[in-house]
């Protein structure tokens, strides 16, 4: 399996995380994509893209962070961008359930970091939380400016409704341990519902531990909970779903 969506640099995995990612493949995940969620983390991805060949790196800076995004950075992210390991620019987007950084700064930020990823040829990993519809906005501009610009919209969150408007428009969706979870009845016909070459399997790590391992920290080998909750709810078998959401993150990274 493919993880497209982790965050190893993330300072829990820091007693243990030589040997987590050397481990990878026996505990099944073949890959890692790890996200940036600010300058100082996307650094720590591009750095653990250079010391493992099972992990590549998303540079970017994520809403809770968006006060922070300058020329300077945006510079730096352009040096980081040359390294042969960076797929994409993420985590970005709007967060308007934290706040962490004013509205209109992540709006600002989130619309920078889709021209920059423009002018580098590379796809966007997007983070909307409480903010379906401004998300949903930008991106169907974005699509319209740039038509072959590749988007994911990660741990997709919200109705099965704007799903569907976001595969129409060629996006694609990341789902993780929140469709194992009880009561998640929308993520359950999300996952049931999105088209199959739109999907891609997540673990977020170290958040959004999936059933039954809910409570501790997240690490990719868990990502198989989902994919057999996800298999399940399609009604097909755990290992054609992982080699068709295998293909779609490899499509979506360029890989």
């Amino acid at each position: 399996m493919i993880d497209s969506h982790a965050h190893l640099d993330d300072k829990r995995f820091n007693y243990d995380r030589d040997i987590l990612i050397k481990n990878l493949k026996d505990n099944g995940i073949d890959f890692v994509y790890n996200i940036g969620a600010d300058l100082a983390s996307s650094k720590k991805s591009v750095e653990l893209a250079r010391k493992y060949e099972n992990i590549h790196a998303v540079i970017g800076v994520h809403p809770h962070d968006a006060d922070t995004y300058n020329d300077k950075v945006e510079k730096e992210l352009i040096e980081l961008s040359k390294d042969e390991n960076v797929r994409a620019i993420g985590e970005i987007g709007l967060d308007f359930y934290y706040d962490n950084s004013p509205r209109d700064i992540q709006k600002e930020a989130f619309i920078k970091q889709i021209e920059l990823a423009n002018k580098l040829n590379l796809p966007i990993v997007i983070h909307s939380r409480d903010a379906a519809m401004e998300t949903f906005e930008i991106v169907k501009e974005t699509k319209e400016k740039y038509p072959n610009m590749d988007i994911l919209i990660h741990c997709f969150s919200q109705s099965v409704e704007l799903m569907k408007e976001y595969t129409k428009l060629g996006c694609y969706i990341a789902l993780g341990g929140v469709v194992t979870f009880k009561n998640s009845k929308v993520p359950k016909e999300v996952a049931r519902l999105v088209p199959i070459d739109k999907l891609l399997l997540e673990t977020d790590a170290p958040y959004l531990t999936a059933v039954p391992m809910r409570g501790k920290r997240n690490e990719p080998m868990f990502m198989k909970y989902t994919a057999v909750e996800i298999a399940r709810l399609r009604n097909m078998s755990v290992e054609e779903l992982v080699k068709i959401t295998d293909e779609n993150t490899k499509r979506f990274y360029n890989d």
